[in-house]
């Protein structure tokens, strides 16, 4: 049996995920598309598919059992609740939602259901590369992770649309998701500095380096450039105790020819992860056939958010930002959840204000 799907937004990623759902995977249908953009949506709709006028209608049909979200940020809230409400389980694309309090009221309505739907869009964690680095550190081999170096690239981004507050609202719930999920760690504060801007980023604030306090005292520091001009570009490296472990280089594959050695450099995001987004899917495609869902959990993006909410306040501020989360509920139970974690997080922000 296949999965009758119905994707809600149908701008870049959407199209984007419509192809992967269509010409990639296998085990799903998609029955039905929305945009408030109607010709786009009508445009991009696979053969069969129908194009309702409302998330709200393409949620509740009948003929579609699972949800993929790649709307704006501000409309996932009401959208993740109506799945909710329906019990049908929901793919999210990055941010789950926009604000703090929107991350708890959908966190509260699933609980309430009993069961998770909801899966957000964090892929770096379906990436091979990422998935062997956390497998050494899960080993214990190297012993305590003590600093994580995370680095992420851009060649440039669209001038006027990418504002200065969006490296670290946007981009940044990436390196803070994969630090907490290779780290089996929370952030417990945010620290933001601005070195000298790049001139080919005009008035945008960028690059900028965050320091993100995790709650066990290891430290992670972030380095967001997004107008470097030659390519994408992730890296990231692990220091522990009796060792290191680091991300390689992608493609992996060397060039040699009239010009020298060299390595190629992934165009954008899409030619860097293709193969992580079509694992997330894969995996998404099993448990929402199963009516629950797996990976990166509404506790993830709340987490998430509240982490780019502290950066946003040290960028201003200056100072260390403390994150501030409630306990856990047990529907997203996990080995992060220490006890230790609440008492170092309150004695480190004393200690660093």
């Amino acid at each position: 049996m296949s999965l009758n799907v119905g994707v809600i937004g149908t701008g870049m990623i959407g199209q984007d995920h419509i192809r992967r759902l269509t010409k990639v995977l296998s085990g799903v249908n998609v029955v039905a598309v929305n945009d408030i953009d109607a010709a786009r949506a009508a445009l991009v709709a696979p053969d069969g598919a129908t194009v309702f006028d409302t998330a709200r209608e393409l949620i509740r049909a009948e003929t579609v059992e699972a949800v993929v979200v790649c709307s704006w940020g501000p409309a996932h809230e009401e959208q993740l609740l109506e799945c909710i409400a329906v019990g049908k389980p929901v793919f999210c694309e990055k941010p789950l939602v926009t604000t703090a309090a929107a991350a708890r009221r959908v966190m509260d309505a699933e609980v309430a259901f009993g069961r998770r739907l909801v899966q957000v869009g964090f892929m770096r964690r379906f990436d091979a590369d990422y998935r062997r680095l956390k497998a050494t550190l899960d080993d214990g081999a190297l012993g305590a992770p003590l600093m994580f170096h995370s680095t992420h690239r851009n060649a440039s981004v669209p001038e006027g649309l990418y504002t200065s507050e969006m490296p670290l609202n946007d981009t940044l719930v990436h390196d803070a998701d994969i630090s907490r999920w290779l780290l089996d760690d929370e952030v417990a504060g945010v620290e933001v500095r601005v070195p000298r801007r790049s001139s080919r980023g005009k008035e945008l604030r960028d690059p900028v380096v965050v320091l993100l306090h995790m709650a066990s005292g290891a430290l992670v520091d972030v380095e967001i450039s997004v107008n470097i001009a030659y390519g994408y570009d992730i890296r990231g490296e692990v220091s522990c105790e009796a060792g290191t472990v680091s991300l390689p280089l992608r493609p992996a594959s060397i060039i040699r020819d009239i010009h020298g050695v060299r390595q190629a450099v992934p165009i954008d995001w899409r030619e860097r992860f293709i193969e992580a987004y079509d694992q997330e899917f894969r995996e998404w495609i099993v448990a929402a056939g199963q009516g629950t869902a797996t990976g990166p959990s509404t506790w993830d993006g709340y987490a998430a958010t509240l982490v780019a909410d502290a950066a946003l306040r040290a960028v201003e501020s200056g100072a260390l930002e403390k994150v501030d989360m409630v306990t856990r509920p047990a529907l997203y139970a996990s080995k992060n959840d220490r006890p230790d974690h609440g008492q170092f997080s309150q004695q480190r922000m004393k200690s660093a204000s």
